[in-house]
């Protein structure tokens, strides 16, 4: 069993950066691969990147690529999500997940969840 918290939310102007991290629980948790989600109110969960167990392969949302950047730590075991140049449309509750499907980006391939932190990008 693998048990997720999330930290590093917070409000942002526009343009601003973030960084979020995932502390993960268990000692299987190198043999995850772990995703980053995100869900507006009204919307939809929807995808945000990817990394794989090793950390040497990523997967990005066009939305993102170029400006987030995904990664982790099996030694220390957070998995991160550097955010850069935010939009206020990226304002959502950002979950961090962890599933055995190589990189997907369908959340329902991903089987643990940790309670998501709040990102509030400022216009």
């Amino acid at each position: 069993q693998v048990q997720l918290v999330e930290s590093g939310g917070g409000l942002v102007q526009a343009g601003g950066s973030l960084r979020l991290s995932c502390a993960a629980s268990g000692r299987t948790f190198s043999s995850y691969v772990m995703g980053w989600f995100r869900q507006a109110p009204g919307k939809e969960r929807e995808f945000v990147a990817a990394i794989s167990t090793s950390g040497g392969r990523t997967n990005y949302a066009d939305s993102v690529k170029g400006r987030f950047t995904i990664s982790r730590d099996n030694a220390k075991n957070p998995v991160y999500l550097q955010m850069k140049r935010l939009k206020p449309s990226e304002t959502a509750v950002y979950y961090c997940a962890a599933g055995r499907i190589f990189l997907s980006r369908l959340a329902r391939e991903y089987a643990h969840w940790g309670q998501g932190t709040q990102v509030t990008v400022s216009s």
